[in-house]
């Protein structure tokens, strides 16, 4: 195995050994590692989004990519998954009561002239898109957008340095062992 040489300093360590290297201010704030911790869930949102809310964020501390700083972003992640769940419901329902009425209407030996549930029939006859899927398909874009700025979609996850910076006690040794034991 080849050694590659010293890990660089932490910028704030950098900093108090009065930047020996000068580097340039935008170098040392490209560092900014916030403490990992997971934001406190707003009441309001929806409780699908609570649901996702608690999965997610686990996973996102396990592997040191939130802060609080990132609330707002979880949030509007979350409550956008919970649009996509509910509009993604509401649509399976409409296309099952849509395949139940054609069936009827073949039943009684006439011809289906509704909608299929992604696509209805309006007041004058026309079709349009579901209300359901339109509002599932701009929640899925959202869901999506939002999953890049935590590097949880395949192409974004190299874009994403995960915080080392972890909450911990002083006397906390490696895997949480007590350093004064080992005196």
């Amino acid at each position: 195995m080849g050694t590659r040489g010293p890990k660089p300093l932490p910028a704030n360590v950098h900093m108090l050994r009065g930047n020996p290297s000068k580097k340039g201010a935008a170098a040392l704030m490209d560092e900014f590692r916030p403490e990992v911790e997971i934001p406190d869930a707003p009441s309001w949102i929806w409780p699908e989004a609570k649901k996702e809310w608690k999965r997610l964020a686990a996973e996102l501390e396990r592997y040191g990519l939130v802060s609080r700083l990132d609330r707002a972003a979880l949030v509007l992640y979350c409550q956008a998954w919970a649009k996509m769940v509910w509009a993604e419901k509401r649509l399976s329902a409409e296309m099952k009561r849509a395949e139940e009425a054609r069936a009827k209407a073949e039943a009684a030996g006439r011809e289906y002239e509704g909608g299929d549930g992604i696509m209805i029939r309006t007041a004058n006859g026309n079709f349009t898109y579901s209300h359901h899927w339109v509002v599932g398909k701009q929640a899925a874009q959202q869901v999506n957008q939002y999953l890049a700025l935590f590097g949880l979609s395949p192409s974004s996850r190299s874009r994403v340095t995960a915080s080392d910076n972890r909450q911990g006690s002083l006397f906390d040794g490696p895997a949480g062992d007590d350093a004064w034991g080992a005196l």
